[in-house]
Order: C-alpha cells, then sequence, then structure tokens
C-alpha cells in the first residue's frame, strides 16, 4: 500500500474498471425494487461546469447507495441536441472556412453537424466519466437519436389531431441576429441605462395645446402604436376615453382606452399601447381587440408598415431620428436618465424583440390541469417543498408554449403545405398523402422549422426507455424515482415533463423533484466569464498553475477590456493557482455544502479540510492493514473477547449508520456528509485508533483481547468504507479492495468484486452497547479536561503529568480502575491519585467532569513567573492588533471602500482577537492565584 493517497492514478485506473465490468448497469435480481434516475440531458456542445458537476455529485450518491441497497438501479445518460448552441459552433467553423450553412444548403449543413457530433460533441460525457458518474454507458442517449425523433415526430401528430397544437400569430422572444424566436431561458434580461423620453400626442382636433403626454423607453416602436390606455378610474382622463388621438409621424388616429393594466401613479398615467411589439400590450391588444401592426423586419429594421423616411433603418437608428423627428415638431416634452432591464439573448448578445410572427403553438391549459392536481394530490412531491408554490404559480397562469425555431439543427416540424398554404399535419410525407388522401399531383413541401429543444426534453423521462413502444425497460422504471434539478428549469422542464408524461403515459414522469440551489462563488455571486470568477471542476480535480489559469480565464472574451481586472483578481485568489484535490475531495466538498434548496457558496478552501480528510482515512487504513498484518482475520471473535472500546465504536459506528441512512432518505447530503465526517475523523480515527494503539501495545492483556481489537478495527474498517462509498467512491474502492482481502469474513461477499455491489450496512439495534458507551464517553471527557489544562497552561503534550482527583461519585471510582491503563496512555498520566475531599488542594489547575474534579498539581511543572512573563507578552501583542482592527472597521471610509467581503474578514478577525484577550485575561488569573 501506498504511503500517500494520490487520487489521479486511482480514480482513472478504477472507472475504466468499473465500466469495462458494467457494474452500472442494471441488475435486475428477484424482487428488488426499481429505482431510476434520469441525468438533465445536458448539451452535446457543452462542458462540465460547477452547477454540473454538483448536481451529478448529488444524483451519483443516490444510485449508489440504492444500488448498494440491492434495488433495481438505473441512472439514465444521454445528451441534449441543443438546436441553437450546436448550430452556432458549425456556423462559426463555416465562417473560418469562408462560408455559410446558406451556400451549403440545408441538407449539407445538417450532415455537417452531424459529422461535428461525431467528433467533438459529447466532451460532456466523457467529463462526467471524471466525476465518478456511475451511469449505464450501453444506454446513453441523444434527442436527435432515431427512436427518440419518431417519439418526437408521434407526439407532435397526436397533439395536433387531439387539437393541442395549431399554428397561429403570436408574440415571441425574437432574435434579430440568429433569426429564430427563443425561449424565456435564453433571455438575459440585466439592468442597464437607458432613458424616458416623454412624448405629446395630439388630441384629434384642430387645437395644437391639446395633447396627452406619454413616456416610453422604446421610441421606435411608436410607429406600431394603436391606441393609449389610461386607468378606468383615473379622474384625470376619464372625459377622454372613447376619442382619439393623432399618432404622430404618421396619418393614422389612435382610440384612448381605458384598461387596469395602467398604474395611475407612474409617469403621467397614461401608456402608449404598441401590441405587436409588447407583450403586456399585446395582452391589452387582445382584450380590446386592437390592431396589431408589425413595424420591424426579421433583422429588427423598420418595415413597409412606417413612413417612408423610416423604412430599412435599423431599429436604434431609427429611435434617434425619430427623437429627432418628434423634437423638431414640438412634440418632444423632456428626456430623462432611466434604468431599465434589457433582455439580450444568451447565445448572441442582441437585444431580443417582442415579435409579432407566425409559429407552432402547444394549447397549454388543458395540459397544465392535471399537472396541478398531481402535485395537490402528492402523487408528485416537491423537496423542498416551498418550491411547490413556484409551480403553481407559473401553471395556473400558463400561457401557450411556443414550439417551432427558425433553425435547421432539431427535430424538423412534421408539417406538410400545399401551394394554397394549407397544412397537412403526419409523419411523413407519404403518410400525409395517405391520410388526407392527396394524389401525387398535389405538390407539397415541408414546414421549414424546428422543434424548440424542450419540446423532445419533454419527452425525456420515457423516450429514452423506448416509448412508444411498450419495452420491459419503460415497465420496470416508469415513473422515474427522482427528478434532481435546479429551480432555474422548474417551468421549461419539468413543468412540461409532468404534462406531457400525464397526457402520452397516464402517468407522473417522476415520484419527488428534488430542487437544488445554484452553485455560486465564495462571495455569493452568480460565476460568469465576464466576472472571472468561473472554476472548472476538472480544474479542482487535476489541479492547474496560475498562469494556466489565467489564460483560460482571459482567452476568447467577449469584453476584452475586462481581461486585466480578471487578471488581478486570479492572481489575488490563486496566487499559486489550483492545487490537485482529486475528485473525492470535490465531491465531498459539494455534498457538506448542499443545504436544502439553498444556493451554495463554493470556496475553495473548504476544498483543503476535505482533502485532509481524503488523506485521513487513507492513513487510518494503512494504520489497521499494517496492525493486522500477522493476523487471521476470518473468524469472528467471541463476544466476551471484545474490549469496552470495541462495543464503544461499535455503537457509535451504529448511531452514524442510522444518522446517515436517514438523512440521504430525506436527501439532506449535508447531514450525511457531516455525520460521516465526525465519525471518521473524530471518534474512529482520534479516538478508537488510539485507544486501540493501547491494546495492541500491551504487554499484560491476553492475546484473544487483542485478536479482538485487530478484528474489529478490521472488520470496522470494511464498513466504514461502505458506509463512505456513495459520497466518495474512488477512495473507497480503492482500500476495500485492500480491506476485503484480509477480511473476507462472512459479510463480505466473495464473489462481488467491487465495493459499489456489496451490501450498503443497516442500523442494527443488537449491536448497541450502552454501558460500554457511557464508560468511553467519560473517558474522552476527563482526557479532554487534561488536554485543556495542558493547552491553557502551555505544557508541551509528552510531557507526564500527575492527576489528583477529588469528589465524584462511585462510578467514577469504578471507571477509574476499570479505564485507568487507557486515560493514562491518552492524558500522558505520570500517575493517578485520589484526593480527599475535605482535604483543601495544592496549587493546581482543575476541571470538573460533571462531579468529579480533576486536578494538575503546579509544582514541579510550570515557572509561574516565566508562564506569567509570556503571557503577559501575548496580551500586548493581541490588545495591539485588536487595538488596529478596531479602528479599521470604525473607519468610514475604510467600509465605504472595501468590498464587503474584506469588511467581512476584518470583522471576523476582530471577534478572534477578543476570544484570545479574553483567554489569555483567564489563563493568568488562573495561573496568578495558583
Amino acid at each position: 500500500m501506498e504511503k500517500t493517497y494520490h487520487p489521479k492514478a486511482l480514480e482513472q485506473h478504477w472507472y475504466q474498471i468499473w465500466e469495462a465490468e458494467g457494474y452500472f448497469k442494471p441488475k435486475n435480481k428477484q424482487n428488488a425494487r426499481p429505482y431510476c434516475i434520469m441525468i438533465p440531458p445536458p448539451n452535446v456542445t457543452g462542458n462540465l461546469h460547477m452547477g454540473h458537476a454538483f448536481q451529478d455529485t448529488l444524483m451519483d450518491v443516490l444510485i449508489r447507495y440504492h444500488r448498494m441497497q440491492g434495488d433495481h438501479t438505473l441512472w439514465q445518460v444521454g445528451t441534449d441536441h441543443a438546436g441553437i448552441a450546436t448550430q452556432m459552433v458549425v456556423e462559426r467553423q463555416l465562417a473560418a472556412e469562408h462560408t455559410t450553412r446558406q451556400a451549403l444548403g440545408r441538407e449539407a449543413f445538417v450532415e455537417r453537424v452531424w459529422q461535428w457530433k461525431a467528433q467533438s460533441g459529447g466532451r460532456i460525457t466523457e467529463q462526467l466519466r471524471r466525476m465518478g458518474a456511475s451511469v449505464d454507458w450501453a444506454r446513453e442517449k441523444f434527442t436527435m437519436d432515431e427512436s427518440l425523433s419518431k417519439a418526437v415526430t408521434q407526439v407532435f401528430v397526436q397533439l395536433y389531431d387531439e387539437g393541442l397544437i395549431y399554428r397561429g400569430k403570436r408574440l415571441v422572444n425574437w432574435d434579430p441576429k440568429l433569426h429564430t424566436a427563443i425561449s424565456d431561458l435564453e433571455v438575459l434580461s440585466e439592468e442597464e441605462q437607458g432613458h424616458l423620453w416623454h412624448f405629446r400626442y395630439p388630441l384629434s382636433g384642430d387645437d395644437p395645446k391639446e395633447y396627452l403626454l406619454v413616456a416610453t423607453t422604446r421610441p421606435e416602436t411608436m410607429l406600431g402604436d394603436t391606441a393609449v390606455a389610461v386607468h378606468p378610474q383615473d379622474m384625470r382622463y376619464q372625459h377622454l376615453i372613447g376619442k382619439t388621438l393623432k399618432l404622430p409621424l404618421t396619418d393614422r388616429e389612435i382610440p384612448i382606452i381605458a384598461d387596469e393594466y395602467v398604474d395611475p401613479e407612474f409617469g403621467t398615467g397614461c401608456v402608449k399601447i404598441t401590441p405587436a411589439h409588447d407583450f403586456n400590450d399585446f395582452a391589452v391588444g387582445q382584450r380590446h381587440n386592437l390592431e396589431m401592426i408589425n413595424v420591424f423586419d426579421i433583422n429588427a429594421s423598420l418595415n413597409e408598415h412606417v413612413p417612408a423616411a423610416y423604412r430599412g433603418m435599423d431599429r436604434f437608428k431609427a429611435r434617434d431620428k425619430i427623437v429627432e423627428d418628434l423634437k423638431a415638431l414640438g412634440l418632444l416634452e423632456k428626456i430623462e436618465p432611466h434604468t431599465l432591464k434589457v433582455p439580450r439573448g444568451d447565445r448572441s448578445g442582441v437585444v431580443i424583440e417582442p415579435y409579432l410572427t407566425e409559429q407552432w403553438f402547444v394549447k397549454a391549459g388543458p395540459l397544465a390541469k392535471p399537472a396541478i392536481e398531481a402535485v395537490e394530490s402528492g402523487e408528485i412531491e416537491f423537496v423542498p417543498k416551498n418550491w411547490e408554490n413556484t409551480y403553481f404559480s407559473w401553471m395556473r397562469d400558463i400561457q401557450d408554449w411556443c414550439i417551432s425555431r427558425q433553425l435547421w439543427w432539431g427535430h424538423r416540424i412534421p408539417a406538410w403545405y400545399d401551394e394554397a398554404g394549407q397544412v397537412y399535419v403526419g409523419e411523413s410525407e407519404q403518410a400525409v398523402r395517405q391520410k388526407y388522401q392527396l394524389s401525387a399531383q398535389v405538390v407539397l413541401y415541408q414546414d421549414e422549422d424546428v422543434l424548440d429543444t424542450w419540446f423532445s426534453s419533454a419527452l425525456w423521462t420515457f423516450s429514452t426507455l423506448g416509448w412508444p413502444k411498450q419495452t420491459p425497460e419503460l415497465a420496470a422504471f416508469h415513473p422515474t424515482s427522482v427528478l434532481v434539478t435546479g429551480f432555474d428549469i422548474i417551468f421549461f422542464w419539468v413543468a412540461r415533463m409532468i404534462m406531457m408524461s400525464l397526457k402520452l403515459l397516464k402517468q407522473a414522469p417522476f415520484k419527488t423533484v428534488y430542487v437544488h440551489g445554484l452553485v455560486r462563488d465564495a462571495e455569493g455571486q452568480k460565476m460568469s466569464k465576464s466576472k472571472g470568477n468561473v472554476l472548472d471542476p476538472l480544474d479542482i480535480i487535476d489541479g492547474i498553475t496560475l498562469e494556466e489559469l489565467i489564460t483560460k480565464r482571459t482567452q476568447g472574451m467577449m469584453q476584452p477590456h475586462l481581461a486585466s481586472a480578471i487578471e488581478k483578481q486570479t492572481r489575488e485568489h490563486f496566487p499559486e493557482g489550483i492545487a490537485e484535490y482529486g475528485t473525492d475531495a470535490l465531491r465531498f466538498t459539494f455534498l457538506s455544502l448542499a443545504s436544502t434548496g439553498r444556493d451554495i457558496k463554493f470556496d475553495i478552501s473548504r476544498l483543503q479540510g476535505y482533502r485532509n480528510f481524503c488523506n485521513k482515512i487513507w492513513n487510518a487504513i494503512r494504520f489497521v492493514l499494517m496492525n493486522v498484518e500477522n493476523a487471521d482475520c476470518t473468524v469472528a471473535p467471541k463476544d466476551q473477547d471484545y474490549n469496552g472500546i470495541d462495543l464503544w465504536i461499535e455503537t457509535q459506528f451504529q448511531k452514524t449508520v442510522l444518522s446517515v441512512r436517514e438523512s440521504l432518505d430525506h436527501y439532506r447530503f449535508d447531514h450525511a456528509a457531516q455525520a460521516l465526517y465526525e465519525f471518521i475523523w473524530s471518534e474512529y480515527c482520534d479516538w478508537y485508533l488510539e485507544l486501540a494503539k493501547v491494546v495492541l501495545y500491551s504487554h499484560v492483556l491476553e492475546q484473544r483481547k487483542k485478536y479482538a481489537t485487530q478484528y474489529k478495527l478490521l472488520n470496522l474498517a470494511e464498513r466504514i468504507l461502505r458506509l463512505a462509498h456513495p459520497m466518495m467512491p474512488y477512495i473507497t474502492e480503492s482500500l476495500w479492495q485492500l480491506v476485503s482481502n484480509k477480511l473476507q469474513a462472512k459479510h463480505v461477499d466473495s464473489k462481488v468484486n467491487t465495493i459499489m455491489l456489496t451490501h450498503y450496512p443497516e442500523y442494527q439495534l443488537d449491536q448497541m452497547f450502552e454501558a460500554e458507551f457511557e464508560d468511553t464517553y467519560w473517558l474522552k471527557q476527563v482526557t479532554v479536561a487534561v488536554r485543556t489544562i495542558r493547552a491553557e497552561m502551555n505544557l508541551p503534550p509528552s510531557k507526564k503529568l500527575p492527576i489528583l482527583l477529588r469528589a465524584g461519585t462511585d462510578q467514577d471510582r469504578a471507571r477509574v480502575a476499570k479505564l485507568s491503563v487507557y486515560w493514562q496512555a491518552l492524558a500522558k498520566l505520570s500517575e493517578i491519585s485520589w484526593w480527599d475531599k475535605e482535604d483543601p488542594l495544592p496549587p493546581a489547575a482543575t476541571v470538573f467532569v460533571a462531579e468529579l474534579e480533576v486536578a494538575i498539581p503546579m509544582s514541579g511543572v510550570i515557572d509561574k513567573v516565566q508562564e506569567l512573563q509570556r503571557l503577559q507578552k501575548e496580551l500586548v501583542k493581541v490588545e495591539q492588533d485588536y487595538t488596529r482592527c478596531k479602528a479599521k472597521l470604525e473607519n468610514s471610509h475604510f467600509k465605504m471602500k472595501a468590498p464587503p467581503a474584506v469588511v467581512q474578514k476584518e470583522q471576523d478577525k476582530l471577534v478572534k482577537l477578543d476570544r484570545s484577550r479574553v483567554q489569555l485575561l483567564s489563563q493568568i488569573e488562573k495561573i496568578e492565584a495558583l
């Protein structure tokens, strides 16, 4: 066994074995419960980011936990074709070759995308392997696979035939650069500085002094206004409702209407209504049957529906000209600075336009009703439960879903048109001709659009299991067990999966939705390339130099001017780059931070602690194996041979098993990680291994008592590794191979060659030994008492000390007699003496453990004068540091200019310094009293 833990070599070695041996595949044992998780399919173009790594860790823990319980376990893996993202990747390649998709033609372009997918796509699945994801790779799916594509087509045709899919003219999010509708999730709205323009709209008639004042952030859309709205209860304008206005720069008149959408307190209380270019205005237009005038073309340039002077102009150039012309006409009242949220495409970066266009829609209302009822009835449960309210609020106000995209890569819409524009929907052109009895003479052409990626993703839980065929996998694993997902796609994916599954299978897609938070940086900010705070999980696993990290964060930035600031920030935060931490340390860090439903503040400093935890486990098992090397650990000792400490650690282990299992069953990954960490580090390593040394190195104990401790050391090590395996798969597999080979006891299945197929530890009530547990708890207390005095008095750990005991109970006396050999070894005691409680103690440092007084006489132990001088000197330094720190925090300039994280750091420092002052004063007082 290697002296030190080197994760990289072990991880690659074991994953290759796991995958090659097919350990991740479902094992359909008789009467096994099915347990299935569907991975949220990452984009085929994507790279593993911290959100993926976190989410995949949670899913893998659940899968390994249930696999070890003997469940019929499937973790279904796959990737999404990612329409826009993938098309953009290939279009950029074509641009580098000085050509375009239009020059290539649709068929050749789609073939080119498939070629890219075969060569470069799926990199993220290789990265998934690095995280230890135990998915069934033999069942890997892609949303454009033939079987999944057939399912998509069948669903579209079925919903169309039932009147749940229709083609209509409605507002969509339009990307003028990519020339396609996009989903709300692909729109990033951030605050930007803009303006609020106040214009005069003259009332119809001859008096130019009569006008309404309207304010807008988008003057370029005013040419599409078809009304001005006021609140029906606004007394200022009631006399004008029903009258008309002259729309400036046009020859049109528009009505003044009353609608409760208007906030009479905002601005002048008059709102221009442009139904074709604003989602709220569209709803107002529908209520009042207003004309909808689209003033933009697909490039967001002004079209033929505006006066000739503005036609063909870019929207922002048109804005400037419109403002200039209105000013010349005396209709510009004022311009104010204004902060507003500007919607931009997450791929293109351009401002998104609400755009009135012909698209395909799913009628969502009829699908939403049973989806709401499924959650209300408890058929589907959200964890944490409060996310059900978010789900309900959206579902009860659901809008029809735009499912068409003006792209070439994706599932092409199965609709055909004749020369008159009549639409025919079917699974193929041949099927359409048969369905609608069309002769060969009727010329048909297929719809150019493809389906929204979320449409195929909505079928993910059942299309991946073979639907519409009634496969054994579909029967076994649907409904799936749990969906692990972020809250940001509850609407876009979770709700749509529920609607589609209930509609098509009459089943919920899953029983539980576990909603986790987002992974943010240490200050709680969202990770983004522009902020320069993105962490790559593989850099944490493998390590990366400072210069490599800077290059990675600044190369190819859309905003090159930020590069220098990002470089400076990176040098401050990672002066030595990022060390190699390994996968298990990263996974355990994620788990320890996974509080239910809360966002994660990922501080890389936490990793060091959990990397040390891996080392601690490695060294502990190495110690165990060294100390059982010459023992035949194949036969369990007799019950009476076990020492009290062996029964204590068994009891402690059973309590830990119960805690870990309950935590995992309730998705409290943080509690499970904490319970495991505290048991292994504190109880097993810090206490049991030290207590075991007393037994193993004893010259007076019988061999059978030594063997019992040897057996317990090894037996418990094997069970600890099984308990930890779902959370830390690599190190546990590596060590289990060594331990199980040595142990070969009845409870270790000799036919099993991997820890992941062994049984997960179960709580055993008959292995709870409360008397021994209480005894050892007392031993720990009195040992800590002595160590506390050592620390306070600055006594070296190696110096053997005499102990005086006074008062206490009969049970204390019995325990001293029974456990003194352990106490003397752990606390480094030269002797233990009882002192009559009526007699005064000599000068001594004392501490109470319940009624028992534990005292260390100071005579010959410390030099009182010398120790007081040392403490006074330390106190002076601490008080100086305290004064400086306090002055800095009282400086308003510092508080105003310094980043919040820096201020917090100083505040924490002040608290620690104050605590040190109190402790030093207390120590000085105690020594002066001796």
